[in-house]
Parts: structure tokens; sequence; C-alpha cells
């Protein structure tokens, strides 16, 4: 996702993923392999500009466009899946362990008087 993508535009973009899938998945009957196909096929055309001009490219957008031109693997929801995967947030890297031996930051710890010591009694 692209550093300049606001709030509203990921929101656009899950509203208008979401709409498309459920237009192609309710109107399954109008969509099925007939006279409205192309129809199909060139509303996900649209969608896959529309997610790339909102959120930016991104990899989850190609397997999403290539399963809606197989016939039923296009009842999945994939623009919906591929909309939430691109625009989550990203995980943030663990700190890294500090060097061995390294102390923690702040002052020095206080060290204890050593106890004195015994002469071994003979």
């Amino acid at each position: 996702m692209r550093d300049d993508v606001t709030p509203g535009r990921v929101k656009t973009a899950r509203v208008a993923a979401m709409a498309a899938d459920f237009v192609q998945i309710g109107l399954l009957p109008l969509f099925a392999e007939g006279w409205l196909s192309p129809l199909n096929d060139a509303l996900d055309v649209l969608v896959a500009i529309a997610m790339i001009v909102l959120v930016g490219w991104h990899w989850a957008f190609l397997p999403a466009f290539l399963s809606e031109l197989v016939p039923f693997v296009d009842l999945v929801p994939s623009w919906t899946a591929a909309v939430f995967i691109a625009t989550r947030a990203p995980e943030e890297a663990p700190a890294a362990p500090p060097p061995v031996g390294a102390l923690p930051p702040g002052p020095a710890p206080e060290r204890e008087a050593d106890p004195p010591r015994r002469l071994p009694s003979a």
C-alpha cells in the first residue's frame, strides 16, 4: 500500500470490492456464461483499475483478477479478500535483541559489597 493512502480511500476501496463481489455473486444467473459474461469481465477490469488507483498496486490483486476469469471460481469474494489483504495494517518488526553482555539503559546497578573472607580453620 502506498504511503499517501488515506483511511477514506481504504474505506472506498473496501466498499467497492464488496459491492463488486455482491453484484457478481448475487446476480450469478445473469453473469453466468451467456450474453452478460462480457459485462462481468468488464466489471472485473474496472474493479482492478479502481483498486490500483485507490490503494496502489498490491500482489493480492493479481490472483483476485485471474480467479475472476475462471467460471465458478469467481463465486469466491476474491476482490474483497484482496483489498483486505492489501489494506491491512503493516506488522511492526520486532525489536532486535540487545547484544550479549550489553547493559540496559540507565544508571549502572549498585554493586553489593563482597562479604568478608574467612580463613579456613585448621
